[in-house]
């Protein structure tokens, strides 16, 4: 077993290498970039090397310094986690050339199933079934428009060395075939360096299942069974489970033995992927086909660590050491039902857009990675509730990286435990300072669709009504929420002096105090009353009712208008944040003296709503526009991103031009 390691990335990946490290006795190296310089995987590695800028291209992607640094500290292995360099085939001869072990598979594995034209090519000779489409290297956009005529539309359009649902577009007819083309060879070309494409059969209600491969030296490998990755955005995954629901035992042994017969196409060894399209037909039959082999671990491992109680980054580390896999296929069994969701930063309300900034609060559920060793160190059990994050309370989310902010994995007896779970996990996770999913995540898991197994990668679209814009706090007990936080924190401001009370209390009379709040664009004026008594009364809008509240250090117990629930208030500014265990929700508290007389004006200004790189203009100067109508198009956190008008109006002008980098707010250009 290895002595030392570096790892060769960043964020819950590195921490997640870093933990296993520990147990096994290895010492571990991290690297980091600008921004990463107090990062939590910098702090979790024995020894830590500078890489260079923030940007990728100026710290994670520089292979030739990561090995330096792997020599210079005596690491004997490099672990590439996922992303950056774990699929460059480049690297990973390097790592060899100057005597280190790539912990992942030989370099010609990589460059085998790393461009997904010539892998479908090699799973089509090793018997693996295929989704119809073109696969060659012709890049001619006038031959790939006539490709997806033949195959007919609706057809999908692929970054041939993509991964991660960059350079990826469904394109539905003809005349949308050359700008879904273009874009997605942009896309490809700044994520990967290459705009090479492929085009297929867009499959119809299709299921995104993978199977998790592992290989060693000794030529042995099998198949840790499946996930299912259907629930998307954007074609990148929002929950992963295992087992995949309705998955037959027969099916099973027949998909895993495709993707041992891909794995040993290539002599795989390692960790990998083998990614499926499941066609679902009438009667509950499915058809699989091979979309592409990722060979590295997968973001959604943790869920193949709970159902099979093993430790995927120890067999990496064993069988890049030499040794061959701990098990056989005859010994791995399956053990209840896990689901992983990804908390990341973003707006599902508004198209997913990433979002940057400092996490105020991050208050996570009470778990542990594995919770205790079993079997000889062959097996752990798994925890019911387990967070992997790279990111701690007052750490920043920049735009150089990916938006995932931690990945929370739930493991119980059953699917409808582990879904019971997973929302009372997701209620107890309370981040501010940054937009979220997680209120979006509980609404997927609420989800009838969800909820009765019934997937397929259209399911966020098809459940659309239920799952956006949806405010399941109400008003009244959001007003009353804010009331009791602001009377406690006066309370506890004002301790013992009792010339610095607010409570109102006066020898005669009922004392009145006026509140005004903004929720959800809607202003409510607020009244609370207190009473000789010292009972209070509270009106909020059209509602009234006394309003009883008691605390503890965590939560407040409100009762207003015939509702009681037990709340974590925080307030960020003039902005409360409010969480309770049936749902969250925000609402700002106005100053009145402040805000006293002060006008709010729209504008028909167009700004970036996220920093990030100008792509393009679709107008120029003179130009009318209409409300909705796309403008231009920005890159941030390796996504395009497209940013519509406010309002209808003529463009007066273009601020910036194509490849300028700009802050969040900018102005883009101006409509009159």
């Amino acid at each position: 077993m290895f002595k030392k390691i570096l790892i060769a990335n960043r964020g819950e990946i590195a921490c997640r290498v870093a933990a296993t490290a520990k147990r096994l006795a290895i010492r571990t190296v991290a690297v980091y970039s600008d921004a990463d310089a107090d990062a939590r995987h910098v702090k979790a590695c024995d020894e830590a090397v500078y890489l260079g800028g923030s940007a990728p291209k100026d710290s994670y992607l520089r292979w030739e310094r990561i090995i330096e640094a792997a020599k210079a500290t005596g690491a004997q292995a490099v672990h590439p986690g996922y992303g950056f360099l774990s699929e460059n085939e480049e690297f990973a001869k390097a790592c060899a050339e100057a005597g280190l072990v790539f912990i992942g598979p030989p370099a010609s594995a990589i460059q085998a199933m790393g461009l997904k034209a010539e892998s479908k090519q090699l799973m089509e000779k090793a018997g693996v079934p295929l989704v119809p489409g073109y696969h060659g290297a012709g890049q001619d956009p006038q031959m790939l428009q006539q490709e997806a005529d033949r195959i007919g539309y609706p057809v999908l359009i692929k970054a041939s060395a993509g991964g991660g649902g960059k350079g990826m577009r469904a394109v539905e007819s003809a005349a949308q075939f050359q700008a879904a083309l273009a874009s997605c060879k942009r896309e490809a070309i700044n994520s990967f360096g290459d705009d090479a494409v492929l085009v297929e059969k867009y499959v119809q209600r299709p299921r995104h299942i993978e199977i998790q491969v592992f290989g060693d030296t000794q030529g042995n490998c099998v198949y840790l069974f499946e996930r299912d990755c259907s629930v998307q955005r954007r074609h990148q995954k929002v929950l992963e489970e295992a087992p995949a629901p309705g998955m037959t035992e027969a099916m099973r042994k027949e998909m895993g033995e495709a993707a041992v017969a891909a794995a040993r196409a290539v002599n795989y060894v390692g960790a990998g992927t083998v990614e499926f399209i499941v066609e679902q037909r009438a009667g509950g039959e499915m058809n699989f086909f091979f979309m592409e082999m990722n060979t590295r671990l997968q973001v959604e491992h943790p869920v193949t660590e709970a159902i099979t109680g093993l430790d995927l980054v120890e067999w990496q580390l064993r069988v890049a050491s030499g040794e061959p896999l701990p098990m056989k296929q005859e010994e791995l069994q399956i053990s209840g039902h896990a689901i992983e969701a990804r908390i990341c930063a973003e707006s599902p309300d508004n198209n997913f857009l990433p979002a940057t900034g400092r996490l105020d609060v991050a208050r996570w559920p009470l778990h542990v990675v594995f919770r205790r060793n079993a079997d000889a160190e062959r097996f752990h059990e798994p925890a019911p509730v387990r967070i992997d994050t790279g990111f701690g309370e007052g750490d920043a989310i920049s735009p150089y990286y990916d938006s995932m902010i931690a990945k929370l994995i739930v493991h119980g007896a059953t699917r409808e435990q582990a879904l019971a779970r997973l929302d009372e996990a997701l209620a107890q996770t309370h981040i501010v300072g940054i937009q979220t999913n997680v209120q979006f995540l509980r609404h997927v898991v609420g989800s009838k669709s969800f909820a009765q197994a019934d997937l397929d990668t259209a399911l966020i679209p098809r459940e659309e009504a239920v799952l956006f814009k949806q405010e399941r706090l109400g008003m009244p007990l959001a007003v009353a929420c804010a009331v009791a936080r602001t009377l406690l924190q006066e309370k506890t401001l004002a301790g013992a002096d009792p010339f610095s009370r607010r409570d109102g209390w006066r020898s005669h009379g009922i004392n009145l105090r006026p509140f005004e709040f903004e929720f959800h664009g809607e202003t409510v004026k607020a009244q609370l009353s207190y009473l000789h008594d010292g009972a209070l009364m509270l009106k909020a809008g059209d509602v009234s009712g006394a309003l009883v509240f008691t605390s503890d250090d965590a939560e407040i117990d409100v009762q207003f208008a015939g509702q009681r629930t037990r709340a974590s208030v925080y307030a960020s500014g003039e902005m409360n944040h409010v969480f309770t265990p049936s749902a969250a929700t925000q609402i700002l508290a106005i100053d009145l003296l402040e805000h006293a007389g002060v006008a709010h004006a729209e504008t028909g200004r167009l700004t970036a709503p996220m920093p990030g790189k100008v792509v393009s203009f679709s107008v120029k100067a003179g130009d009318k526009v209409s409300k909705g109508q796309a403008l231009a198009v920005m890159e941030a956190m390796k996504m395009e991103h497209t940013i519509a008008a406010p309002a209808d109006g003529t463009v007066a002008e273009l601020l910036y031009s194509p490849g300028d980098q700009v802050s969040e707010g900018a102005e883009l250009l101006r409509i009159s």
